[in-house]
């Protein structure tokens, strides 16, 4: 496939940005294949995602980032991303114990729909490493306990840092991931969780819901901040239930919109469509 480029900014909103930028690609012999853009007329804040093919460009693939930093990025004070089609994401999946995203997104990744490595797969129980065999994939377990769990995220960290890891997916991962690593990957880890937060909170939410009465289901993917399951949200589904549900067909039923929902979320992060601003979210179709 042609080699692109994908190009991700927002800055403040001024007139000319948006000729600017085709500009510099088109002058450049850059053929442009995606373009949309946005304006924040509350914050006055300029969002863009565009992608363009590199086989005539005039630019060397290394030397464009620097280009357009002296050319527009100092100019008009951009925050922005510089993504090549032809280097992949690499992924780190976190689990526990449940396994229905984990079976959903490496079915996904072995049908070849993500263009994504999946060097490791990192668990704080050994219940999994099954299926991360039955994949081919690198296992690595880290138990932890209130006494470890410093050290040991230490460990995980290095290990992230040996292969090369650009983002994080926790796939029902059950444990509170540290300020240190957060910081470390800044909107690169993805977490899925059922939307009854903070209604209802607890080991068996779906039994609370139950109880309640509940019409509707739901799940929420975010990016993980230091304040917890607060984050820029990326994707979110609901399902409708009725009294003739069990406590079994709300589970079921909720399992299936986690995976699904945390599945495209991922696919959103891969192919670069997400701009995270302050604590919201701009996805490009």
């Amino acid at each position: 496939m042609m080699t692109t480029a994908k190009l991700l900014l927002h800055c403040p909103d001024k007139p000319g940005i948006l000729a600017e930028v085709t500009d510099f690609i088109t002058v450049n012999k850059g053929n442009i294949i995606y373009l949309d853009q946005y304006v924040d007329h509350v914050e006055n804040i300029f969002f863009m995602r565009i992608e363009w093919e590199l086989k005539d460009f005039l630019v060397p693939q290394e030397k464009i980032e620097d280009y357009f930093r002296t050319l527009y990025g100092q100019k008009y004070e951009m925050d922005f991303r510089l993504y090549f089609s032809d280097v992949k994401p690499r992924m780190a999946i976190f689990v526990s114990k449940m396994s229905h995203c984990l079976f959903d997104m490496l079915a996904r990744y072995t049908a070849g729909e993500w263009n994504v490595e999946i060097p490791l797969i990192i668990s704080n129980h050994p219940d999994l490493q099954h299926v991360a065999e039955r994949f081919g994939i690198p296992f690595y377990l880290f138990p932890i306990t209130k006494e470890t769990k410093e050290e040991q995220e230490r460990k995980e960290m290095e290990l992230l840092a040996k292969h090369n890891i650009t983002f994080i997916v926790l796939a029902r991962y059950m444990q509170v991931i540290s300020e240190q690593m957060i910081n470390a990957y800044p909107n690169k880890i993805i977490n899925i969780h059922h939307s009854f937060l903070p209604a209802f909170v607890g080991a068996k939410p779906y039994h609370a819901a139950f109880q309640r009465g509940v019409k509707i289901i739901g799940a929420t993917s975010h990016y993980v901040t230091t304040e917890l399951d607060a984050g820029p949200i990326i994707e979110q589904d609901v399902v409708r239930i009725t009294h003739k549900d069990s406590i079994e067909d709300l589970v079921n039923k909720g399992k299936d919109l986690e995976k699904i929902v945390l599945s495209r979320a991922v696919q959103k992060h891969i192919e670069r469509k997400i701009l995270a601003y302050k604590n919201k979210t701009v996805i490009f179709s």
